[in-house]
């Protein structure tokens, strides 16, 4: 089939991959602007683009894919299907019906589920026990298009955001080489999405981190997971900022605030929450290097009674 691929982080490229290594014909890649990243002012690709370099792929970078000239270039290339994974826009209803194919999408939850834009994360922290991925018809709401296919994985209960998305991203693809081969043997379905079940998250932000240690170590544990490697899960230690990385429940039947050290082992550091305690294995100091607690522990002096936050 002829192709046109958009996307634009680590997520997609699988993905791509997948297409040209099943004999697809890629026509182009669509994929959202270059970033000035540091203070040196240096330009970063979006992985798809680096991906797109090593084959040799023409590629598009509009700043609105509604433009009139970027429909007409769509027009012109004549795609049988466009592919979306975490491409970051919405495609107006002038685009999606461009291919006779249709455009079909690659999310990272089971829909109607955890529609929106971090759906990996939401899935750790709000402790579901499986998620999986949803190949769908696009329309020109978010997510809420037919469904083709879809395939659960359970959740570790060691999963990190980082984690997860890896598997996702590397079942995603398989899948969507799959919805494409139905799609050209006339044999892919189109299952309505309930939208009475249906939950929406919003994009993750630096701020959604801040641990709030009134809530119970079990919400805090999740939440670590979840937004692990990005944004992180942090508090203040004597007005600097420290990022938990790694942390385990522990039931805690002693008084202690929300928030306070309550014990500190050789190479733990156990804090009160709201509810049961939470057990820090691994923390970063502001300005420091990621540290398993008892490195960090041999470093900084650390006192009993310690309020966090």
């Amino acid at each position: 089939m002829k192709v046109l691929f958009m996307g634009t982080p680590d997520f997609a490229v699988g993905t791509l991959e997948e297409i040209i290594g099943a004999g697809h014909e890629v026509i182009g890649v669509v994929t959202q602007a270059d970033k000035v990243k540091g203070r040196g002012g240096k330009i970063s690709f979006p992985a798809i683009k680096e991906a797109a370099l090593r084959h040799n792929l023409a590629i598009y970078q509009p700043v609105k894919v509604r433009e009139a000239e970027f429909l007409q270039i769509i027009r012109s290339l004549a795609p049988e299907v466009i592919v979306v994974a975490a491409f970051g826009q919405l495609l107006p209803k002038e685009l999606l019906v461009i291919p006779p194919y249709g455009c079909i999408n690659v999310h990272a939850s089971l829909l109607p589920k955890y529609r929106g834009a971090a759906p990996i994360q939401a899935a750790i922290i709000n402790g579901e026990e499986k998620t999986g991925v949803t190949i769908m018809y696009m329309d020109v709401k978010l997510d809420t298009g037919d469904m083709i296919l879809w395939e659960s994985i359970p959740i570790a209960e060691d999963e990190t955001g980082g984690s997860l998305h890896d598997k996702l991203a590397d079942l995603g693809a398989k899948l969507l080489v799959k919805a494409l081969k139905q799609l050209e043997d006339g044999s892919a379905t189109r299952i309505p999405q309930d939208d009475s079940l249906a939950t929406y998250v919003k994009m993750m932000d630096k701020e959604m981190g801040n641990i709030d240690f009134n809530l119970s170590a079990v919400d805090i544990e999740r939440m670590i997971r979840g937004l692990n490697p990005w944004p992180s899960a942090y508090t203040k230690l004597k007005g600097k900022t420290l990022k938990i990385w790694s942390a385990k429940v522990v039931e805690y039947s002693d008084s202690g605030k929300p928030g306070e050290v309550v014990q500190i082992d050789k190479d733990t550091i156990t804090v009160m929450t709201g509810k049961d305690a939470l057990e820090i294995h691994e923390l970063q100091l502001e300005g420091k290097k990621r540290l398993s607690c008892d490195a960090f522990l041999r470093g900084y002096s650390l006192e009993m009674g310690t309020i966090l936050g």
